[in-house]
């Protein structure tokens, strides 16, 4: 069987933003059961023991995150959530009571990408409030994300933006140190123990109307990480926010048959060629990064 370094189990496709970098899916919003969530458990617990409860919608929606969570310890997987944070104040004695909780990913960036949000020092003063709270009482790790650069053109608004959010957290966490002056586009820096900056170039999710340029390249999807979308539609990494490459539905065929069908096996194997033969994958720039 395939051993995942993680699963993504995508709890909800609903959302309270409408964030300029992340296109809407054509799914209808919908919420994981929680009898479809242990149901997934049970199904995915020979192949890892860490699961990312995010690929589209907001996690902190679900009005039985606490259950989730609470299966999830008893199964013995590790969590990571990825949030835009705008629910952190409601859910945050919750989330610090949950064993299970390894990671809190807070996608600042969402705030600014969002046109005529009000608040911002409220915002970014509740998640840093959580992150303290959390590396204070828990084991949690707190990733605070800023993924909005332009490729092209390094020194951008975005980076003026995100000082607003740099010169918070210098403040919070009483740093000696400018951010800015020490961090670089897709390396992190630690600032304080379990919390972690990253500023990366913008999400780019891949579109089946893009043009393709070649079939060249690598993925991990299906070699170290799977997904599974709200509906139980398996796809192969967290990327495939529409289901475009749908190998079956945990509801009528079990999760270690659907990554050994043929489809599967052709994708992972096209990919030893150093070759994306799903046409999803063609228009993907993640399988540039690889090789």
């Amino acid at each position: 069987m395939n051993q995942f370094k993680k699963i993504y189990i995508e709890i909800t496709n609903a959302c309270n933003l409408e964030c300029d970098f992340c296109p809407k899916t054509t799914r209808k919003p919908e919420f994981m059961g929680i009898d479809t969530f242990g149901k997934i458990l049970e199904q995915i617990k020979a192949h890892t023991s860490h699961i990312y409860l995010h690929v589209k919608g907001e996690p902190l929606l679900h009005p039985h995150l606490d259950k989730l969570l609470d299966i999830s310890h008893e199964q013995h997987f590790k969590v990571n959530i990825t949030t835009n944070g705008t629910l952190i104040q409601r859910a945050a004695l919750m989330l610090l009571s949950k064993p299970c909780l390894r990671q809190v990913n807070f996608s600042l960036h969402s705030f600014d990408g969002n046109k005529g949000m009000q608040g911002k020092e409220e915002y970014i003063h509740h998640i840093l409030s959580f992150a303290k709270e959390a590396v204070s009482r828990t084991n949690i790790i707190i990733a605070l994300r800023l993924w909005n650069l332009d490729e092209n053109n390094v020194v951008s608004m975005e980076r003026e933006k995100n000082n607003d959010f740099l010169r918070a957290i210098e403040s919070a966490f009483d740093l000696p140190y400018k951010i800015q002056e020490r961090i670089l586009p897709e390396r992190g820096i630690k600032i304080a123990e379990r919390i972690y900056v990253n500023e990366e170039h913008r999400f780019q999710w891949p579109d089946i109307r893009q043009e393709e340029s070649n079939s060249r390249g690598f993925c991990y999807g299906l070699r170290n990480q799977a997904a599974i979308l709200v509906d139980g539609t398996v796809v192969p990494c967290c990327l495939d926010g529409d289901g475009v490459i749908n190998l079956g539905n945990i509801h009528h065929t079990p999760f270690s048959e659907i990554i050994e069908s043929e489809r599967a096996v052709n994708l992972t194997n096209g990919f030893d060629r150093r070759e994306a033969v799903e046409e999803l994958c063609r228009k993907c720039g993640y399988r540039k990064r690889f090789g």
